[in-house]
Protein backbone atom coordinates (compact mmCIF):
# COMPACT_ATOMS: atom_id res chain seq x y z
CA UNK A 1 0.00 0.00 0.00
CA UNK A 2 3.24 2.19 -0.11
CA UNK A 3 2.81 4.85 -2.92
CA UNK A 4 4.58 6.30 -5.31
CA UNK A 5 3.60 9.96 -5.54
CA UNK A 6 7.25 10.65 -5.01
CA UNK A 7 8.61 9.02 -7.68
CA UNK A 8 10.22 11.70 -9.95
CA UNK A 9 13.92 11.97 -8.81
CA UNK A 10 14.51 15.34 -9.12
CA UNK A 11 12.85 18.41 -8.88
CA UNK A 12 13.29 21.92 -9.48
CA UNK A 13 11.95 22.89 -5.64
CA UNK A 14 11.53 21.16 -2.21
CA UNK A 15 8.61 19.36 -2.16
CA UNK A 16 6.10 20.85 0.52
CA UNK A 17 5.16 19.11 3.82
CA UNK A 18 1.79 18.53 2.50
CA UNK A 19 2.60 16.53 -0.51
CA UNK A 20 5.03 14.11 1.74
CA UNK A 21 2.24 13.92 4.04
CA UNK A 22 0.30 12.65 1.28
CA UNK A 23 2.66 10.06 0.20
CA UNK A 24 0.41 6.49 0.82
CA UNK A 25 1.95 4.37 3.69
CA UNK A 26 3.55 7.80 5.40
CA UNK A 27 1.44 8.86 7.29
CA UNK A 28 -0.15 5.93 8.97
CA UNK A 29 3.45 4.73 9.54
CA UNK A 30 4.55 7.83 11.22
CA UNK A 31 1.70 7.60 13.50
CA UNK A 32 2.06 3.86 14.48
CA UNK A 33 6.19 5.44 15.42
CA UNK A 34 5.02 7.94 17.11
CA UNK A 35 2.40 5.88 19.66
CA UNK A 36 4.95 3.14 19.92
CA UNK A 37 7.24 5.85 21.26
CA UNK A 38 5.06 6.98 23.86
CA UNK A 39 4.36 3.07 24.63
CA UNK A 40 8.06 2.84 25.95
CA UNK A 41 7.61 5.98 28.27
CA UNK A 42 4.34 5.24 29.75
CA UNK A 43 5.95 2.13 30.39
CA UNK A 44 9.48 3.56 31.78
CA UNK A 45 7.55 5.83 33.97
CA UNK A 46 4.95 3.35 35.53
CA UNK A 47 8.11 0.84 36.49
CA UNK A 48 9.65 3.59 37.72
CA UNK A 49 6.85 4.96 39.71
CA UNK A 50 6.42 1.26 41.34
CA UNK A 51 10.36 1.07 42.27
CA UNK A 52 10.26 4.29 43.94
CA UNK A 53 7.38 3.38 46.00
CA UNK A 54 8.71 -0.17 47.06
CA UNK A 55 11.67 1.43 47.58
CA UNK A 56 11.71 4.69 48.61
CA UNK A 57 14.90 5.43 46.80
CA UNK A 58 15.44 8.21 44.19
CA UNK A 59 18.73 6.46 43.38
CA UNK A 60 16.33 3.22 42.34
CA UNK A 61 14.42 5.14 40.42
CA UNK A 62 16.61 6.48 38.75
CA UNK A 63 18.46 3.49 37.99
CA UNK A 64 14.91 2.45 36.27
CA UNK A 65 15.61 5.01 33.47
CA UNK A 66 19.47 3.82 33.10
CA UNK A 67 18.11 0.10 32.54
CA UNK A 68 15.37 1.67 30.00
CA UNK A 69 18.65 3.12 28.22
CA UNK A 70 21.31 -0.01 27.81
CA UNK A 71 19.12 -2.17 26.20
CA UNK A 72 18.15 0.84 23.74
CA UNK A 73 21.85 0.46 22.91
CA UNK A 74 22.05 -3.27 23.00
CA UNK A 75 18.63 -3.08 20.69
CA UNK A 76 19.80 -1.09 18.01
CA UNK A 77 23.61 -2.47 17.91
CA UNK A 78 22.62 -6.39 18.14
CA UNK A 79 19.21 -6.84 16.75
CA UNK A 80 19.48 -4.11 13.95
CA UNK A 81 20.26 -6.53 11.60
CA UNK A 82 17.43 -8.15 11.72
CA UNK A 83 15.80 -5.56 9.39
CA UNK A 84 18.67 -6.59 6.75
CA UNK A 85 17.12 -10.40 6.94
CA UNK A 86 13.27 -10.43 7.76
CA UNK A 87 11.25 -7.78 5.58
CA UNK A 88 11.04 -4.46 7.57
CA UNK A 89 7.27 -4.89 7.55
CA UNK A 90 7.80 -7.92 9.47
CA UNK A 91 10.32 -6.53 11.83
CA UNK A 92 8.10 -3.05 12.50
CA UNK A 93 4.88 -5.26 13.30
CA UNK A 94 7.41 -8.42 15.41
CA UNK A 95 8.72 -5.28 17.26
CA UNK A 96 5.61 -4.12 18.70
CA UNK A 97 3.40 -7.67 19.28
CA UNK A 98 6.97 -8.89 21.38
CA UNK A 99 6.83 -5.31 23.13
CA UNK A 100 3.42 -6.12 23.93
CA UNK A 101 3.86 -9.18 25.24
CA UNK A 102 6.57 -8.20 27.46
CA UNK A 103 4.32 -5.46 28.90
CA UNK A 104 1.77 -8.41 30.06
CA UNK A 105 4.52 -9.59 31.76
CA UNK A 106 5.25 -6.49 33.91
CA UNK A 107 1.54 -5.94 34.19
CA UNK A 108 1.46 -9.93 35.20
CA UNK A 109 4.69 -9.20 37.89
CA UNK A 110 3.36 -6.51 39.50
CA UNK A 111 0.58 -8.13 40.32
CA UNK A 112 2.06 -10.96 42.24
CA UNK A 113 4.46 -8.31 44.25
CA UNK A 114 7.50 -9.64 42.03
CA UNK A 115 11.04 -8.79 43.21
CA UNK A 116 12.04 -5.09 41.68
CA UNK A 117 14.77 -7.28 39.64
CA UNK A 118 12.26 -9.14 37.33
CA UNK A 119 10.55 -5.61 36.75
CA UNK A 120 13.52 -4.24 35.83
CA UNK A 121 14.37 -7.59 33.82
CA UNK A 122 11.40 -7.16 31.97
CA UNK A 123 11.64 -3.50 31.28
CA UNK A 124 14.88 -4.24 29.64
CA UNK A 125 13.83 -7.06 27.23
CA UNK A 126 10.80 -4.56 26.18
CA UNK A 127 13.22 -1.71 25.48
CA UNK A 128 15.61 -4.26 23.84
CA UNK A 129 13.29 -5.32 20.98
CA UNK A 130 12.87 -1.90 20.09
CA UNK A 131 16.49 -1.52 18.98
CA UNK A 132 15.51 -3.43 15.33
CA UNK A 133 12.08 -1.19 14.45
CA UNK A 134 14.51 1.70 14.41
CA UNK A 135 16.25 0.59 11.60
CA UNK A 136 13.23 -0.97 10.41
CA UNK A 137 11.27 2.44 9.97
CA UNK A 138 14.29 4.02 8.35
CA UNK A 139 14.29 1.64 5.78
CA UNK A 140 11.10 2.21 5.02
CA UNK A 141 11.50 5.71 4.51
CA UNK A 142 14.27 5.07 1.68
CA UNK A 143 12.02 2.87 -0.18
CA UNK A 144 8.51 5.19 0.53
CA UNK A 145 10.50 8.34 -0.83
CA UNK A 146 12.77 7.47 -4.15
CA UNK A 147 12.83 10.93 -4.30
CA UNK A 148 15.09 12.02 -2.15
CA UNK A 149 14.53 15.40 -1.55
CA UNK A 150 11.10 14.37 -0.35
CA UNK A 151 12.82 11.92 1.65
CA UNK A 152 14.19 14.29 3.51
CA UNK A 153 11.38 16.31 4.23
CA UNK A 154 9.87 13.43 5.86
CA UNK A 155 13.09 13.08 7.81
CA UNK A 156 12.80 16.52 9.10
CA UNK A 157 8.78 15.94 10.06
CA UNK A 158 10.02 12.91 12.13
CA UNK A 159 13.17 14.91 13.52
CA UNK A 160 10.34 16.70 15.06
CA UNK A 161 7.75 14.31 16.20
CA UNK A 162 11.07 13.08 18.18
CA UNK A 163 11.03 16.25 20.02
CA UNK A 164 7.47 16.21 20.53
CA UNK A 165 7.29 12.61 20.94
CA UNK A 166 9.73 12.47 23.99
CA UNK A 167 7.51 15.06 25.67
CA UNK A 168 4.59 13.51 25.02
CA UNK A 169 4.90 10.21 26.31
CA UNK A 170 6.94 11.70 29.48
CA UNK A 171 3.55 14.19 30.46
CA UNK A 172 1.11 11.79 29.53
CA UNK A 173 2.92 8.96 30.84
CA UNK A 174 3.02 11.08 33.98
CA UNK A 175 -0.24 11.88 34.02
CA UNK A 176 -2.24 8.75 33.50
CA UNK A 177 0.09 6.97 36.21
CA UNK A 178 -0.94 9.50 38.38
CA UNK A 179 -4.53 9.15 37.43
CA UNK A 180 -4.95 5.31 36.95
CA UNK A 181 -2.19 3.81 39.16
CA UNK A 182 0.41 1.84 37.28
CA UNK A 183 -1.07 -1.02 35.71
CA UNK A 184 -3.50 1.28 34.18
CA UNK A 185 -0.84 2.81 32.53
CA UNK A 186 0.35 -0.21 31.04
CA UNK A 187 -2.57 -1.10 30.05
CA UNK A 188 -2.95 1.72 27.93
CA UNK A 189 0.42 1.62 26.99
CA UNK A 190 -0.54 -2.54 25.94
CA UNK A 191 -2.97 -0.40 23.37
CA UNK A 192 -0.48 2.15 22.33
CA UNK A 193 1.71 -1.27 21.03
CA UNK A 194 -1.39 -2.84 19.35
CA UNK A 195 -2.48 0.45 17.59
CA UNK A 196 1.25 0.74 16.52
CA UNK A 197 1.15 -3.13 15.54
CA UNK A 198 -1.96 -2.82 13.39
CA UNK A 199 -1.31 0.57 11.25
CA UNK A 200 2.29 -1.07 10.60
CA UNK A 201 0.28 -4.08 9.37
CA UNK A 202 -2.10 -2.22 6.90
CA UNK A 203 -0.65 0.88 6.04
CA UNK A 204 3.06 -1.06 5.29
CA UNK A 205 3.89 -3.41 2.46
CA UNK A 206 5.69 -6.58 2.67
CA UNK A 207 9.29 -6.31 0.56
CA UNK A 208 11.60 -8.95 0.36
CA UNK A 209 15.08 -8.13 1.76
CA UNK A 210 18.23 -6.76 -0.05
CA UNK A 211 21.14 -8.95 -0.34
CA UNK A 212 21.89 -12.34 0.77
CA UNK A 213 22.64 -12.18 4.69
CA UNK A 214 24.84 -14.93 5.92
CA UNK A 215 22.40 -17.67 7.63
CA UNK A 216 22.23 -19.05 11.07
CA UNK A 217 22.97 -17.60 14.57
CA UNK A 218 27.10 -17.33 13.40
CA UNK A 219 25.47 -15.90 10.18
CA UNK A 220 24.00 -13.60 12.24
CA UNK A 221 26.73 -12.19 14.10
CA UNK A 222 28.78 -12.05 11.00
CA UNK A 223 26.26 -9.77 9.44
CA UNK A 224 26.90 -7.59 12.60
CA UNK A 225 30.58 -7.57 11.73
CA UNK A 226 30.69 -6.80 8.23
CA UNK A 227 28.34 -3.93 9.02
CA UNK A 228 30.82 -2.94 11.27
CA UNK A 229 33.62 -3.17 8.55
CA UNK A 230 32.22 -1.27 5.95
CA UNK A 231 31.33 1.50 8.05
CA UNK A 232 34.53 1.83 9.14
CA UNK A 233 36.41 1.53 5.40
CA UNK A 234 33.52 4.54 4.18
CA UNK A 235 35.16 7.72 4.77
CA UNK A 236 31.84 9.69 4.15
CA UNK A 237 30.12 7.65 6.62
CA UNK A 238 32.96 7.84 9.45
CA UNK A 239 33.25 11.66 8.97
CA UNK A 240 29.27 12.00 9.55
CA UNK A 241 28.86 9.80 12.22
CA UNK A 242 32.08 11.33 14.18
CA UNK A 243 30.65 14.61 13.54
CA UNK A 244 27.45 13.77 15.19
CA UNK A 245 29.23 12.25 18.48
CA UNK A 246 31.54 15.09 19.12
CA UNK A 247 28.40 17.12 18.72
CA UNK A 248 26.93 15.20 20.94
CA UNK A 249 29.25 16.50 23.58
CA UNK A 250 28.18 20.13 23.73
CA UNK A 251 24.03 19.71 22.69
CA UNK A 252 23.60 17.10 26.06
CA UNK A 253 25.34 19.86 28.33
CA UNK A 254 22.51 22.55 28.70
CA UNK A 255 19.69 19.55 29.29
CA UNK A 256 21.73 17.68 31.72
CA UNK A 257 22.61 21.25 34.01
CA UNK A 258 19.70 23.11 33.48
CA UNK A 259 17.74 21.87 37.14
CA UNK A 260 20.89 22.34 39.04
CA UNK A 261 21.57 25.80 36.87
CA UNK A 262 18.46 26.66 38.75
CA UNK A 263 18.60 25.18 42.26
CA UNK A 264 22.35 25.91 42.99
CA UNK A 265 21.18 29.66 42.69
CA UNK A 266 18.24 29.72 44.51
CA UNK A 267 16.07 30.70 41.20
CA UNK A 268 12.63 29.21 40.87
CA UNK A 269 12.21 25.52 40.48
CA UNK A 270 10.35 26.03 36.91
CA UNK A 271 12.75 27.96 35.54
CA UNK A 272 15.05 24.87 35.47
CA UNK A 273 12.20 23.44 32.83
CA UNK A 274 11.89 26.83 31.21
CA UNK A 275 15.99 26.15 30.41
CA UNK A 276 15.68 22.64 29.10
CA UNK A 277 13.57 23.97 26.91
CA UNK A 278 15.23 26.54 25.08
CA UNK A 279 17.10 23.93 22.87
CA UNK A 280 14.77 22.05 22.50
CA UNK A 281 12.65 24.66 20.88
CA UNK A 282 15.30 26.30 18.97
CA UNK A 283 15.89 22.88 17.30
CA UNK A 284 12.18 22.97 16.28
CA UNK A 285 12.72 26.08 14.66
CA UNK A 286 16.08 25.21 13.12
CA UNK A 287 14.44 21.35 11.60
CA UNK A 288 12.05 23.67 9.93
CA UNK A 289 14.48 26.50 8.86
CA UNK A 290 16.63 24.05 7.32
CA UNK A 291 14.03 21.38 6.06
CA UNK A 292 13.46 24.61 3.31
CA UNK A 293 16.47 24.13 2.09
CA UNK A 294 18.11 22.05 -0.87
CA UNK A 295 19.77 18.84 -0.30
CA UNK A 296 23.04 19.82 -1.85
CA UNK A 297 22.79 23.43 0.37
CA UNK A 298 21.99 21.87 3.23
CA UNK A 299 24.82 19.54 3.31
CA UNK A 300 26.99 22.13 2.20
CA UNK A 301 26.45 24.17 5.71
CA UNK A 302 26.66 21.10 7.76
CA UNK A 303 29.95 22.00 9.08
CA UNK A 304 29.92 25.53 9.42
CA UNK A 305 26.53 25.11 11.34
CA UNK A 306 28.87 22.37 13.89
CA UNK A 307 31.64 24.60 14.26
CA UNK A 308 28.79 27.43 15.32
CA UNK A 309 27.06 25.41 17.43
CA UNK A 310 29.38 25.16 20.82
CA UNK A 311 29.91 28.97 21.05
CA UNK A 312 26.85 30.59 22.56
CA UNK A 313 27.06 28.16 25.01
CA UNK A 314 31.12 28.99 25.83
CA UNK A 315 28.86 32.79 27.29
CA UNK A 316 27.23 31.09 29.60
CA UNK A 317 30.16 30.59 32.33
CA UNK A 318 30.37 34.65 32.53
CA UNK A 319 26.91 35.23 32.50
CA UNK A 320 25.00 35.72 36.26
CA UNK A 321 23.04 33.55 36.73
CA UNK A 322 20.41 35.75 38.21
CA UNK A 323 16.57 36.51 37.06
CA UNK A 324 17.21 39.30 35.59
CA UNK A 325 20.30 37.49 33.10
CA UNK A 326 18.18 34.50 32.44
CA UNK A 327 16.48 35.39 29.47
CA UNK A 328 20.07 36.32 27.56
CA UNK A 329 20.92 32.48 29.22
CA UNK A 330 17.72 31.08 27.37
CA UNK A 331 18.32 33.15 23.83
CA UNK A 332 22.06 31.29 23.66
CA UNK A 333 20.41 28.17 24.53
CA UNK A 334 17.89 28.61 22.37
CA UNK A 335 20.29 29.70 19.22
CA UNK A 336 22.73 26.75 19.91
CA UNK A 337 19.53 24.29 19.45
CA UNK A 338 18.68 26.11 16.13
CA UNK A 339 22.28 25.58 14.83
CA UNK A 340 21.92 21.69 15.86
CA UNK A 341 19.54 21.46 13.61
CA UNK A 342 22.86 20.31 10.82
CA UNK A 343 21.77 17.04 12.13
CA UNK A 344 18.67 16.40 9.76
CA UNK A 345 20.54 16.93 6.94
CA UNK A 346 23.50 14.86 8.60
CA UNK A 347 21.50 11.89 9.11
CA UNK A 348 19.25 11.57 5.86
CA UNK A 349 22.58 11.80 3.34
CA UNK A 350 24.18 8.83 6.54
CA UNK A 351 20.91 6.74 6.01
CA UNK A 352 20.77 7.54 1.76
CA UNK A 353 24.98 6.77 0.93
CA UNK A 354 24.60 3.19 3.15
CA UNK A 355 24.49 0.31 0.41
CA UNK A 356 20.92 -1.18 1.19
CA UNK A 357 21.39 -4.44 1.89
CA UNK A 358 23.78 -3.04 4.53
CA UNK A 359 21.06 -0.02 5.98
CA UNK A 360 19.52 -1.94 8.86
CA UNK A 361 22.85 -2.79 10.56
CA UNK A 362 24.81 0.17 9.50
CA UNK A 363 22.17 2.66 11.00
CA UNK A 364 21.84 0.82 14.09
CA UNK A 365 25.81 0.45 14.84
CA UNK A 366 25.58 4.04 13.91
CA UNK A 367 22.37 4.98 16.34
CA UNK A 368 23.87 2.74 18.99
CA UNK A 369 27.14 4.83 19.03
CA UNK A 370 24.74 8.16 19.09
CA UNK A 371 22.84 6.83 21.99
CA UNK A 372 26.17 6.21 24.11
CA UNK A 373 27.85 9.17 23.19
CA UNK A 374 24.92 10.99 24.59
CA UNK A 375 24.75 8.67 27.93
CA UNK A 376 28.52 9.65 28.42
CA UNK A 377 28.24 13.46 27.60
CA UNK A 378 25.30 13.43 30.27
CA UNK A 379 27.73 11.69 32.83
CA UNK A 380 30.84 14.37 31.80
CA UNK A 381 28.23 17.21 32.53
CA UNK A 382 27.04 15.82 35.37
CA UNK A 383 30.65 15.67 36.79
CA UNK A 384 32.01 18.72 35.80
CA UNK A 385 28.60 20.58 37.14
CA UNK A 386 29.72 18.98 40.64
CA UNK A 387 33.20 19.29 40.01
CA UNK A 388 32.99 23.20 39.21
CA UNK A 389 29.66 24.84 38.74
CA UNK A 390 26.73 24.31 36.10
CA UNK A 391 27.49 27.07 33.90
CA UNK A 392 31.29 26.12 33.89
CA UNK A 393 30.17 22.50 33.22
CA UNK A 394 28.29 23.92 30.19
CA UNK A 395 30.96 25.87 28.75
CA UNK A 396 33.34 23.20 29.06
CA UNK A 397 31.28 20.87 27.40
CA UNK A 398 30.96 23.17 24.43
CA UNK A 399 35.01 24.01 24.26
CA UNK A 400 35.31 19.94 24.25
CA UNK A 401 32.70 19.68 21.74
CA UNK A 402 34.22 22.97 19.07
CA UNK A 403 37.80 21.55 19.78
CA UNK A 404 36.62 17.92 18.55
CA UNK A 405 34.40 19.65 15.60
CA UNK A 406 37.63 22.00 14.37
CA UNK A 407 39.56 18.66 14.21
CA UNK A 408 36.84 17.28 12.29
CA UNK A 409 36.70 19.99 9.49
CA UNK A 410 40.33 19.65 9.14
CA UNK A 411 40.15 16.52 8.09
CA UNK A 412 36.45 16.92 6.46
CA UNK A 413 35.91 15.19 3.16
CA UNK A 414 34.26 18.17 1.34
CA UNK A 415 34.59 16.75 -2.40
CA UNK A 416 33.24 13.13 -0.95
CA UNK A 417 30.50 14.32 0.66
CA UNK A 418 29.58 16.79 -2.25
CA UNK A 419 29.90 13.41 -4.03
CA UNK A 420 27.50 11.72 -1.83
CA UNK A 421 25.00 14.01 -1.32
CA UNK A 422 24.44 14.42 -5.63
CA UNK A 423 24.63 10.59 -6.03
CA UNK A 424 22.22 10.30 -3.00
CA UNK A 425 19.51 12.93 -3.54
CA UNK A 426 19.68 12.80 -7.37
CA UNK A 427 19.88 9.65 -8.52
CA UNK A 428 17.24 7.40 -7.18
CA UNK A 429 18.82 4.49 -8.66
CA UNK A 430 21.88 4.98 -6.66
CA UNK A 431 21.20 2.98 -3.50
CA UNK A 432 24.66 3.34 -1.48
CA UNK A 433 28.12 5.09 -2.27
Amino acid sequence: MEGDEMNSPARAGMPPYAQVLRTTGFFPAFVALSISTWGDYIARIAVAFVVRERTGSDLAMAATFTVSLLPSVLGRSLLSPLADRIPYKHVLVGSDVIRGVFVLAITAAMGQGSHISILLGLLFALELFGGPANAAYQILMTDLFTDRRAFLRARGISTLAEQFNQVIGLVVGGIIVTALSARGALAVDLMTFAGSAVLFAVAVRARPVRGEPSPGIIGFFRDIGEGARYLAGHRVLVSLLVLSLIATWGMAAPEAVAIPYVLDHDLPTWLGGVLMAAPVIGAVVGVIMVGRWQPEVASARIMTMALLMPIPLLFTVVLPPTVEWLPLTWILWFTCGVLQAFVLPLQATFALVVTAEMRGRVIGLAGAATMTASAVAYLLAGWLSETFSPGAAVAMCAALSLAGISLTAALWPRQSLDLAVQKAFNDSTVEGA
